[in-house]
């Protein structure tokens, strides 16, 4: 079994040849961001937070462990969305890509810790 290179970074950040293949995970497109600058490989929006789920939090620090819980429960239902991240990760790097301006508290940071646990 091999590792697996899934880094996180903002999508408004300068895209880098280190990011390696860059996939947005939000299901809303970026404020302000033209797909020229967003610089994606791939947009999976279907593995963003549900729109139930995300107006729920709405960054909200204080919903954070329950955020968790309920994105890691869609995502549990959520393989054939995930497992080719999880593969490309398994042999070049992956960066997830998000909008939001927490870079603590947001659905990449839960998707890449659900995906490193991933067998």
């Amino acid at each position: 079994m091999s590792a697996m290179d899934l880094a996180v970074k903002r999508v408004y950040d300068e895209p880098a040849e280190t990011d390696g293949y860059r996939v947005l995970v939000d299901r809303l497109w970026p404020r302000g961001l033209s797909k020229d600058r967003a610089a994606l490989d791939e947009w999976v929006k279907e593995l963003g937070p549900s729109t139930e789920l995300r107006k729920w939090f709405g960054h909200d620090v204080a919903k954070w462990q329950g955020f968790r819980e309920k994105y890691r429960a869609e995502l549990a239902g959520a393989a054939d969305l995930w497992r080719p991240i999880v593969a490309k990760a398994r042999s070049e790097k992956v960066t997830l890509l998000f909008g939001a301006s927490d870079s603590d508290h947001n659905q990449a940071v839960v998707l890449q810790e659900f995906l490193l646990e991933q067998r």
